[in-house]
């Protein structure tokens, strides 16, 4: 299962956070790994005023157990970057295309 969300926020930001707390950062990591996280990555738009998380969890709900544990952790990131409203997550299931490629297809 994939999960993304997408917030206006500035990339720097969080990059800078990330930098100058390294070991809150690995922390939040090996909590989510706990819950079963199998990817993730942040990106940042190239105009500098989104960000974006793609995620990969076995389930939504390995997910939403690591969020709801975790919140309180990851939300100095957010602000760090700008980001003021809610993070509403989306999640995607794989479809059977018969086209998959890339990524160990």
């Amino acid at each position: 299962m994939i999960m993304t969300f997408k917030v206006v926020g500035d990339p720097k930001g969080v990059e800078q956070f990330a930098s100058a707390n390294t070991e809150k950062m690995q922390t939040v990591l090996e909590a989510a790994k706990r819950h079963g996280l199998i990817a993730h990555r942040f990106y940042g738009s190239d105009d500098g005023g989104s960000l974006m998380v793609l995620d990969e969890w076995p389930d939504r709900q390995s997910f939403e157990s690591f969020f709801q544990e975790q919140g309180s952790e990851i939300r100095p990131m957010l602000e760090a970057a700008g980001v003021a409203g809610p993070v509403e997550p989306s999640f995607w299931r794989e479809l059977t295309t018969r086209d998959a490629y890339g990524w160990g297809a």
